[in-house]
């Protein structure tokens, strides 16, 4: 029974062969079907958003965080398709002040009005739920400061 099973394997692939025998089959699968299959193999854990906040805000949290890791981290999470929550750049900001790196903590805002794109409410946003944070730390927007302009 399993031999006749694999001669109707074989005959149905020598006619899928054409005239060239195996090493020349049949036409590629479309560009949709080699999607389709990858995407059967994705099995990774999928994180929610409260996990994606909880893990920045450590990140930056970090007591002996230095200043590459603190480029390093906002690189990374400029590179993601999003515009990071006010509790993640809370904690980056506060990670500038340990590091008395005014430059960065601007460039940081800088970076989320960037991210916004044409978004135009979500950077207003973004600065009143971190305005008390800017206040604590003494630190302007890129407005205040007259960089918008430039």
């Amino acid at each position: 029974m399993l031999g006749a099973g694999l001669r109707r394997c074989a005959v149905a692939a020598a006619s899928r062969a054409g005239p060239r025998g195996l090493l020349h089959s049949a036409p590629a699968p479309s560009p949709a079907a080699a999607v389709q299959s990858l995407r059967c193999y994705s099995h990774g854990s999928h994180e929610t958003d409260e996990e994606f906040d909880a893990r920045w805000v450590t990140y930056f949290n970090k007591p002996n965080i230095d200043a590459w890791e603190l480029r390093k981290g906002m690189n990374t999470l400029v590179g993601y398709d999003l515009v990071p929550e006010p509790k993640i750049i809370d904690a980056a900001l506060r990670a500038c002040r340990r590091l008395n790196d005014f430059a960065s903590a601007v460039r940081i805002l800088e970076v989320v009005k960037d991210k916004a794109g044409p978004h135009k409410e979500i950077y207003p946003y973004v600065i009143q739920e971190l305005r008390p944070t800017l206040n604590e730390l003494g630190i302007s927007t890129p407005e205040e400061l007259g960089l918008d302009k430039a």
